[in-house]
């Protein structure tokens, strides 16, 4: 019988705030009620089909929550990219639906992370520290591409990387 594995949850998941997920809740329970309480109230005809009114409110509470728990994401994920959380989310919420979002995914920056040597942030794909030229990240010494600290050989050229001046700390990641 197979080992039991347990369920990890990703980093992008985490990047959920729990009030998202509890405004989220609250905004699918509230479509809920008006589709099923409020809505056939008002009626001045005959109301769908049972499977269309289902179809309908399940669609609709279904945004309502991904709307929230969008803004949920851009709220937690602006801050590791240097940008202002609460202009996204002022975008967000002001901007017809979706649009923020998609706004939000087409401009948002590279991940922002420290320098080891110096502390000044740099954008996740700098291979050297713009302040104090401390390398951040392996690369190929033929066609200056990111490599893994532990590859062989270039993946892009087929550069032996062995051949390369590595620092230190690299060469340590490595082994």
């Amino acid at each position: 019988m197979a080992e039991p594995q347990s369920i990890s949850i990703s980093e992008e998941e985490r990047m959920i705030p729990v009030w998202s997920i509890i405004a989220a809740s609250v905004a699918f329970v509230l479509v809920e009620y008006y589709f099923w309480v409020l809505l056939p109230e008002q009626r001045h005809h005959a109301p769908p089909p049972l499977g269309m009114r289902i179809y309908l409110d399940l669609t609709w509470g279904a945004v309502a929550a991904l709307y929230f728990l969008m803004v949920g994401y851009i709220s937690k994920d602006a801050p590791r990219r240097a940008m202002s959380t609460w202009f996204w989310m002022f975008i967000c919420f002001v901007a017809p639906p979706g649009i923020g979002a998609v706004l939000y995914f087409l401009l948002r920056q590279p991940e922002v992370s420290r320098c080891q040597a110096c502390g000044s942030q740099v954008q996740g794909d700098f291979h050297f520290c713009p302040q104090c030229n401390y390398q951040l990240l392996a690369n190929c010494g033929n066609c200056f591409r990111t490599v893994r600290a532990t590859d062989q050989f270039c993946t892009r050229c087929g550069h032996e990387l062995a051949m390369d001046q590595m620092p230190a700390r690299l060469r340590v990641m490595s082994e």
